[in-house]
Formats: structure tokens, C-alpha cells, sequence
């Protein structure tokens, strides 16, 4: 039985040409060479797990290196390793999975040189399945694979839980229009601004302004205007989609508005809202 299994797992390697053949470019940033030993970020986990056509957990059974010259675009500092897993869970996605599963991966190796040893470890895997090639995935980044910790796999369920829900937010990609108003008493204003979104769906910012007060902002994901509408919580899909896609200035013509002092207000009030949601931190810079 093992040397059969040998014999399988290196016809396997001999096709690695075909398994490679047609990734998609990266849907994401690549995760830096120590992200092995770092924890990944909440938008590292929504980038792999909106990219990823399944998202699954397996079992290393084998794992052999890819001579260099037969891993194209591989980064320096790293090694391409094809592996052999065993299904334990498909936490998201509609394919169906076998037993056995095989995929590449590009690992970070050590200072001699060596990529981790993965043998009967747990990983995540962020795929999709390869049409015609039953039991082989297509990783959806080359380093698309993360340690199965609990802590980790908890929240990466609860994003997919996120995600998955009829009313989950809409991607952002840009900034539609803006309008600012004065108000009645000196320092008062309202500023709205309208949010481009992929699907069309209407989403919209509202900064207030009062004398003596605290600058009050808020997002609604809705057609109404929500004056009480409140500023996302951190590291929830909402916040995600604003902290990591807003532009980081106003384009210039989303201004509705050719007064310079409609204009500047526009203009403070979204930089509050950049500095408020603060950094989408991920772990390729």
C-alpha cells in the first residue's frame, strides 16, 4: 500500500505543469513571508474568504518541494510545495469534496533554505476546485493556505457567517457625490456623501457638526439618509468595507458644490471619517 501511495503521489508531481496551469491573478495582498508565525488580520481573512470559491480544512498526509525551475513566479524566500491532504471539514463553498485532496502552495523557507515541514498538521485552504480534475484545488493565492488554529478558524466562521447573510453589506469602490451645507449657527454643517458600490446599492455617509460638540458621523446602507445613522463597529464586515476600499481623498468630481467653503468642509469631514475608521491593517503591508 505505501509504495502504491508513493508511486500515486509522484504522478501527481509529474503533472504539476497542468495543476498550476491557469491561476487567476492574486485577489488580494500576498501575505508577508513571516505570516507563518504571524496572525493573519481580520482583512486578510475577508480578502481569501470573498476570493475563494471554497473554503475548507484539511489534514497534511505528504508534501514534496518543487524544483525551482518548475515553479514559476515563485518569490524569493520561498518554496512551492505540492501536498497531499485529507478532507476534514468545507466550512464554505458548493463543491463537492473528496477524501483526498492535492493543491500547490509557496511556504516561507528557513534560514537554511527549508520550507515547513506540514506533515499531519490542520491548514485552511482558500480554493477553488480544478473543473475535470476531481480531488485538486486551485489555491486562489500561491500562499493561500493558513495554520487550522481555533482561534484563527473562529473567526474566519464567523466572517463566512458575515458574508453569507442576506443583508451584508454591499463593496464599495468609490465616492458618487458629496454635498455640504451650513447650518444656521456658526461652526454648523451637515455633509453628505453618496457611495459608489459594485452592485449599485445605495449606500451613504452623513457627518454632523454642532457648536461645542463632537463631530457625529454615521453610515447607512440604505436608500434613507439616516441622520442617526452610526459609524460602523471595528472589524465587522461593514467596517471593512469602508476602512479598506474608501479612496483616501475626495475625487474631484464628486463635488456637487463649486463653493470653496462647501468644498473644504467636504473635504475635513471625510478626512474624520478616514481617521475615525482607521488602517486596514494586512499582513502584505
Amino acid at each position: 500500500m505505501m509504495s502504491k501511495h508513493i508511486s500515486g503521489f509522484r504522478a501527481a508531481l509529474a503533472a504539476l505543469p497542468l495543476l498550476f496551469a491557469g491561476a487567476g491573478p492574486a485577489a488580494a495582498q500576498p501575505l508577508r513571508a513571516d505570516a507563518a508565525v504571524q496572525a493573519p488580520t481580520y482583512a486578510d481573512l475577508v480578502d481569501l474568504a470573498e476570493a475563494a470559491g471554497l473554503v475548507a480544512r484539511a489534514r497534511v498526509v505528504d508534501q514534496a518541494t518543487v524544483k525551482p525551475e518548475r515553479a514559476p513566479g515563485l518569490a524569493p524566500g520561498r518554496a512551492r510545495l505540492f501536498v497531499e491532504a485529507q478532507t476534514e471539514a468545507l466550512l464554505t463553498g458548493q463543491a463537492a469534496l473528496g477524501e483526498s485532496l492535492r493543491y500547490l502552495v509557496d511556504m516561507p523557507v528557513n534560514a537554511k533554505g527549508k520550507p515547513p515541514k506540514l506533515k499531519k498538521s490542520s491548514v485552511l485552504l482558500f480554493a477553488r476546485a480544478v473543473p475535470g480534475r476531481p480531488g485538486e484545488l486551485q489555491l486562489v493565492r500561491p500562499d493561500a493556505q493558513l495554520p487550522a488554529d481555533p482561534q484563527i478558524e473562529s473567526r474566519l466562521r464567523a466572517i463566512l457567517t458575515d458574508l453569507a447573510a442576506p443583508d451584508a453589506p454591499p463593496r464599495i469602490t468609490g465616492v458618487r457625490d458629496v454635498i455640504s451645507v451650513p447650518g444656521n449657527l456658526a461652526g454648523e454643517s451637515e455633509t453628505q456623501m453618496f457611495l459608489e458600490t459594485r452592485q449599485g446599492d445605495p449606500v451613504s455617509l452623513t457627518i454632523l457638526r454642532r457648536p461645542g460638540m463632537e463631530p457625529q458621523w454615521g453610515i447607512s446602507w440604505s436608500e434613507i439618509v439616516d441622520q442617526s445613522a452610526r459609524p460602523p463597529e471595528p472589524e465587522t464586515i461593514e467596517w471593512y468595507r469602508l476602512a479598506c476600499f474608501l479612496p483616501r481623498g475626495l475625487p474631484a468630481d464628486a463635488y456637487l458644490q463649486d463653493n470653496a467653503a462647501s468644498r473644504a468642509q467636504a473635504e475635513a469631514d471625510y478626512e474624520l471619517v478616514i481617521e475615525r475608521l482607521g488602517a486596514c491593517e494586512r499582513s502584505g503591508g
